[in-house]
């Protein structure tokens, strides 16, 4: 053996790794999730005001935003029409796309109508927003790269009960170290709404391209991902053990690893150049940061709990120093899980306490959800077994009909109907199924717990 044997070999499972499967399926369903949860959220916490905020009520008119999108060429499908009923229907697509793709329904399509009504509301006021939205600005772009319904979606559910129909068992994403089986698919005569999806969204972009209201760039993109899905979608029916459609998998799967990896970077780059500009300023170097937004109106929700936690000299000094340590450290504590897992633990306080303290809820969840992509796949396997379990526990509240128990073992059955478990599938993990929790937990971008 030379001296370049082993490298290559090295190099050689690594790409054999991020080309035959979708790494770190829990955590890009937890971001698919948390970031969808939190634009819902926003949507409808602002509906009464969306006029104001986003539509033609607002400050920011339609012929501002027209001229600076001009100059930008952002997208945003506000700018279409100046009509107040086209605006209803586009802040419509943003709540009901959010809610599906949080669920995890069709989330190839969702995905792509999240990024569209994401983008279409804030490109339609840049100047509304809190941190928060630039973060999901950034994501729902990210997220339409991603496989992120592999587990605990909708999605998920309805691939494990078409492989049991053909007698198959569902691959769990993590029955191999590392790698993550895409979700099985689903037979085409089982599926009527995908292709129907399919062609209305077709139908849409055809409109929308005739009418010129695309930019060549942004209907190349819409154009790609159409076709694109089309065609995997006509291979796997027809030809699913063809060389085309291994091919289609695994550019799939580099494009899903690729995102994944940007998203890391990026969650690491906002903490990083938020520390060090923060370490230039005089009042971070001497410790009294902390203390002056405290004392403004606008970032003020609870006045009193503020004024108290202001009033102490060396609690403002530790909040003001402990901020900067933690968010200049955590990029380089990546390459120890320990100290990794503390640190991110710290952030995700923080941001809670910024949520409470500074009124932000949806910039402190948007960081969360953007911390939680570093989170120890085994833990994320746990907190989805705990829901599955709450979920199972309401359920046989509501289900259970008071009657004769047999002695069976049937009481504890006729709870637990429906229950998925972590693995996003229908397959019941209940009390007794000690594999659940202690399987070993999936190695990738994300070091184990």
């Amino acid at each position: 053996m030379n001296r370049f044997d082993r490298p290559a070999a090295v190099l050689s499972r690594g790409i054999g790794k991020v080309t035959s499967a979708a790494l770190g399926p829990y955590q890009t369903a937890f971001i698919r999730i948390g970031f969808s949860a939190t634009w819902l959220f926003f949507l409808l916490r602002e509906l009464p005001n969306r006029h104001e905020l986003y539509g033609p009520d607002g400050p920011w008119s339609w012929d501002l935003a027209h001229r600076l999108i001009s100059d930008n060429e952002a997208f945003t499908a506000l700018m279409w029409s100046d009509g107040r009923f086209w605006f209803e229907c586009v802040y419509g697509l943003a709540i009901v796309s959010s809610a599906l793709l949080m669920l995890g329904w069709r989330t190839r399509a969702m995905s792509v109508l999240f990024m569209v009504g994401a983008l279409s509301v804030l490109n339609r006021s840049v100047f509304v927003g809190d941190g928060g939205d630039n973060v999901i600005h950034l994501m729902a772009m990210y997220l339409v790269l991603t496989r992120c319904g592999q587990v605990w979606s909708l999605d998920a559910r309805r691939a494990a009960r078409a492989a049991r129909a053909r007698g198959e068992r569902f691959p769990e994403p993590d029955a191999v170290p590392g790698e993550a089986p895409a979700a099985a698919p689903v037979p085409a005569v089982r599926d009527r709404i995908g292709p129907v999806l399919w062609w209305v969204l077709g139908l849409a972009l055809s409109v929308s391209t005739l009418l010129g209201v695309l930019t060549w760039g942004w209907a190349l993109i819409f154009w790609t991902i159409w076709l694109a899905h089309g065609v995997w979608w006509l291979l796997g029916r027809n030809a699913p053990d063809s060389q085309l459609r291994t091919l289609f998998d695994v550019v799939a799967n580099l494009l899903h690893n690729s995102a994944l990896l940007v998203i890391m970077v990026e969650a690491c780059l906002i903490y990083a150049t938020a520390g060090w500009y923060k370490i230039q300023g005089s009042r971070w170097q001497d410790g009294t940061a902390a203390y002056y937004p405290l004392h403004l109106d606008y970032f003020s929700p609870w006045p009193a709990l503020s004024q108290l936690l202001s009033a102490n000299g060396t609690a403002v000094l530790l909040i003001t120093y402990g901020t900067v340590i933690v968010q200049v450290a955590f990029p380089f504590t990546l390459f120890n899980r320990r100290v990794k897992n503390v640190l991110l633990a710290a952030m995700i306080f923080e941001h809670a306490m910024i949520a409470v303290l500074l009124g932000l809820p949806f910039f402190s969840l948007a960081m969360i959800v953007a911390d939680a992509v570093f989170l120890p796949t085994g833990f994320l396997r746990r907190v989805g077994g705990w829901a599955a379990r709450a979920r199972g526990g309401l359920l046989a509240r509501t289900r259970d009909v008071p009657g004769q128990r047999s002695g069976s073992g049937s009481g504890r059955g006729s709870g637990s109907d429906g229950v998925y478990g972590p693995d996003g599938s229908d397959e019941v993990h209940g009390p007794d199924d000690e594999g659940a929790e202690e399987r070993s937990p999936q190695r990738g971008f994300t070091p184990r717990a």
